[in-house]
This record gives C-alpha cells, structure tokens and sequence, in this order.
C-alpha cells in the first residue's frame, strides 16, 4: 500500500497548452453542446439554434486558431501538449485552417433547405424506405438535424487526426471522425435504399481498414516499443530486432491511412458512397476526410517513417501509379456526375501520394496546397451538382445534363470553371497545385513517376471535357432537368469554393508560403 501512495504521489498531470489545443476543445465542446440542444430543445427551434450554434463554432475555432498562430511566444518550431500526444506545429495549423473552412463551405451546403424542400436529409430517419410513410416524408419541410453534432464530432476528429503524435491517439480520432460519417452516409431525404446500402459498406469496410491499422499499430509496438512516432523513428534508424515486424505493421498501417484517403487500389467504397450519401455529406468528405487522410500519411511517413523511405518507397510508387491510373481510366466509363467525381478523387489521391512520398519540405508544402485547393473546388462542384434536379431529386445521369448550358448559363460556366480546375488547367488551383507537387517530385530524383502522373491527368481530362461537351454542344431533352436557384447558403458556399479556386490559381503565393512556413514538431 506505501509502494502505490509512493507511485501516485510521483505522478503528475500531463501539461496542457490550452491556448494551443484551443481549436480542437471549441469543436468537441460546442458538438457536445449541440447534442443538448437536441435533446432539449423543442423540434421547431432545433434547426436554426443547430445552424447557428455550428456555424458560430467554426468561428470561434478559427479565431483561436488565428490568435495562437499569431502569438509572438508560438514557437517556430511547434510544440508538444498533452503528455506529447498532441503536436501543434506549422502543417497542423495550416491543416486546422483548412478544415475549418472547408467544414464551415459544407456546413452551409448541410444547412440549405431551399435547393431540397426541407433540406437534403431524412425528416425521420427511424422510418423504413419504401413504405408509404417513407413517401409522405419526403414531402415534409423538417429534417434530421442530428447531422450537425455529427458534423462537428466528425470536423473534430479530424482535427485532432492531423496533430496526432502517436499511433494510439491517431487511432482514437480515426474512430471520432468515422463513425458519424457512416451514420451520415444513410440520412438522404431521397433514394433511401441507395443511401443506407452506401451507409452499410462505408461502415463494413471502414471496420476492416480500421482493424488493419490498429494491427499495424501492434506490430509497431513490438517493434518499437512504443506507439510514439519519434520513438518508431528512433527504432528504424537503429536496432537489432526483425525488420519483419516493421515491414508487416508499416504495410497494415498504411492500408488504414490509404482507405480513408480513397487511394486506389483501397477505393473500393468511394463511388458507391459518393453516389449514395446526401450530396452535402460527399461534399464535406471529399473535401474534408481527403485532407484529415492526407494530413495523417504526411505525419507518418515524415516523422515516423522517413528514415527507413528506403524500404517502402517502391511499394508507396506501385500504389501512387494504381490509384493514377485506377481513377483516370475507371472515370472514363462512369454515367453518374457523383461517381465521375469519385474516381477523379482516386486520381487525385495518387496525384496527392506523389508529393507526399518525397519526404522534402517542397513536398509537404506542396501536398498541403494541392489539399487546400482540391477541397475547396470539390465542395463547390458538389454544390453545382446539387441544383440540377428532376421529378425524382438530383438528376445526376450524364444524359440529363445535355445542353444544360441553354437553361442555366451561368451554372454551365461555373460548373466548366471547376472542371477544368480538376483537370488542371492554368489559371485556376488545380495547375499550381499539380505543378509544385510534380515539380517537389522531380527534385527527388521521381522524373518516371511523374511522367505516368502527367499521362495519367492527360487521360482523367477527357471526362472532363466529355461534361463540358456535353453540356454546351448537345440539345436539352424536352423534359429534362430544371436548374434549381440556389438559397443563400448554397450560393454562399459555391462562391467561396469558386472564387477561392481562381484566387490560388491567379495569386497562389500566400498559401504556398504559408505551407511552406516550418515542419513537424515530435
């Protein structure tokens, strides 16, 4: 009994830099706020008090944010909080940045109820598809509003996934963001089956990804002795254990990260999730979850990994190539805008794997630019998609967007803008981002890698042009689609998504600093 008051006397609580962690508490704090509110307050006031209180949250995290980065005792370098599990340095500030924004384009996209009566989600979730109380609740104006403390916990997830320190915590805020997504995934007001069926197989095949890194992180452990990444860095440098358990964790590990960023070949979910979610939760994934994935991959394999790239390199190559050419070839067949825009994503991620396999500071600074610019394009482009609807809801078939330039102009124009932004054209944030990327590989001896890259980009553009084709140079069909006017928040948060994506690609300079400003703290 003296031996344990003696060993409880001699431990202490853990440092906490609140000022530092600040943004992550606002988040989780307001999301278990926004769970009272709806449990206490009637349905009628749930709505806006839920738009409120989320939009204010994000706010306030960034203001924090922006008071820390700002501080003139904030350390150049980052610093460590919370018994180390937590690094607060220059690419998570920039990452936490990024997030919030990207989080606060989608919010507004979740809250809109005029492109959809009653918004995009389920008034009733509890009720099952295809039945005649499932018929009369699509006509109703309320919705399930428990999708904003879900957004929240999942926004702060991701926050807390970037400035992981070690594989433990990583795994905990890998859970915080997924779980409401799969949750998420199955709310659509319409096409229920097709919502719950993408629900269902985000959910199964984010537990095998999920237990694929938590084995990864086990062997690590009994490689290392630890789950720190300074610590697995320290071990590969130098040791005289088997290097099986490092290859054999290393490779589980990476099969978790790729999953959730949807590199190919671990893209299995993507266009059958993409198709099947509520167009605003695609949205806040594709733009979001891509950059929390990315933002984990760079933290591994910079801090943990980058002694042993010699190792892994050429797997990291192999799969770079698959998810090139996975995306950009499968993307040529699809007739569905939504599952079009899920294989570019599985382009783009091979795009984003090239920068972050070069383990050099042009390369994380690049990679991080390259996120911020193909999230704020996607959330816009997914907005477009949302307004182009039918008897039936979103009208998403190919077919139904022919000449869709006679009856929207300027929908046809904005939505061409953000295509070629994909595509990487000049002048907009797809080129620059594609360009420093590509150019951080080639300063890295990668010249072969990027060649298949630029054939890669080559061959995605043609689905590219084949929409703007399409829409521009085909007849409208009698009775096809309407374009819907979008409400304020839709209109909001496609102008910012297309004028920041023209903004970075005229006057990239800021940004790329920004990235640029200093490495990972450990």
């Amino acid at each position: 009994m003296e031996t344990f008051l003696a060993q409880t006397q001699r431990l202490q609580a853990p440092e906490i830099d609140y000022l530092a962690v600040a943004p992550i508490l606002i988040v989780l704090g307001a999301a278990c706020l926004s769970v009272l509110v709806e449990a206490f307050l009637p349905k009628q006031q749930r709505w806006s008090s839920q738009v409120v209180l989320t939009l204010a949250t994000l706010l306030a995290s960034g203001v924090a944010l922006a008071a820390y980065g700002s501080a003139e005792d904030t350390p150049a370098q980052g610093k460590t909080t919370l018994s180390g599990a937590i690094a607060v340095d220059q690419p998570v500030i920039f990452l936490w940045g990024t997030l919030l924004v990207l989080g606060f384009g989608a919010v507004l996209l979740i809250a809109d109820r005029s492109v959809e009566p009653g918004g995009a989600f389920v008034a009733d979730a509890a009720i099952r598809p295809g039945t005649v109380q499932d018929r009369a609740q699509a006509g109703r104006f309320g919705m399930q509003t428990e999708v904003f403390p879900l957004t929240l916990f999942a926004l702060g997830g991701m926050m807390v996934f970037v400035a992981s320190n070690d594989l433990l915590t990583m795994f905990i805020a890998l859970e915080v963001l997924s779980l409401p997504l799969y949750l998420m995934c199955g709310l659509a007001r319409r096409r229920r089956l097709l919502s719950q069926e993408a629900a269902v197989k985000y959910f199964l095949l984010g537990a095998f990804a999920s237990a694929f890194f938590l084995y990864g992180v086990a062997l690590l452990y009994g490689y290392s002795g630890s789950v720190k990444l300074a610590d697995i860095a320290t071990a590969t440098a130098g040791t005289d254990r088997s290097d099986t358990l490092l290859y054999a964790g290393f490779g589980l590990l990476v099969v978790g990260l790729l999953f959730k960023a949807s590199v190919g070949p671990f893209h299995a979910w993507t266009p059958d999730v993409y198709q099947g979610a509520p167009t605003p939760i695609t949205a806040f994934m594709a733009a979001c979850t891509k950059v929390a994935a990315f933002g984990g991959i760079l933290r591994v394999l910079f801090v943990a990994f980058e002694k042993s790239s010699w190792e892994w390199n050429g797997v990291l190559w192999g799969v770079a190539i698959a998810s090139m050419v996975i995306g950009a070839v499968l993307g040529l067949t699809q007739t569905d805008v939504k599952r079009m825009i899920a294989y570019s994503s599985v382009a783009h991620a091979g795009f984003l794997l090239v920068g972050s396999i070069t383990l050099t500071s042009e390369g994380l600074s690049g990679t991080m630019f390259y996120l911020m610019a193909y999230g704020f394009t996607t959330i816009a482009a997914f907005g477009v998609v949302s307004l182009v609807r039918n008897a039936d809801g979103e009208a998403t078939h190919l077919s139904q967007w022919a000449g869709l330039a006679k009856r929207s102009p300027i929908t046809a124009a904005v939505f061409t803008f953000l295509l070629l932004a994909l595509a990487g054209i000049p002048l907009t944030s797809g080129f620059i981002g594609k360009f420093v990327v590509f150019a951080a590989a080639i300063q890295s001896g990668m010249a072969p890698l990027v060649v298949i890259a630029l054939v890669a980009s080559a061959v995605a553009a043609f689905f590219y042009l084949r929409v703007i084709v399409l829409m521009y140079f085909s007849e409208p069909a009698p009775d096809g689609p309407t374009v819907t006017v979008p409400g304020a928040f839709t209109t909001v948060a496609i102008t910012m998504g297309a004028a920041i994506t023209l903004v970075l690609g005229v006057w990239p300079a800021f940004a790329l600093d920004w990235a640029g400003a200093g490495g990972f703290a450990f």
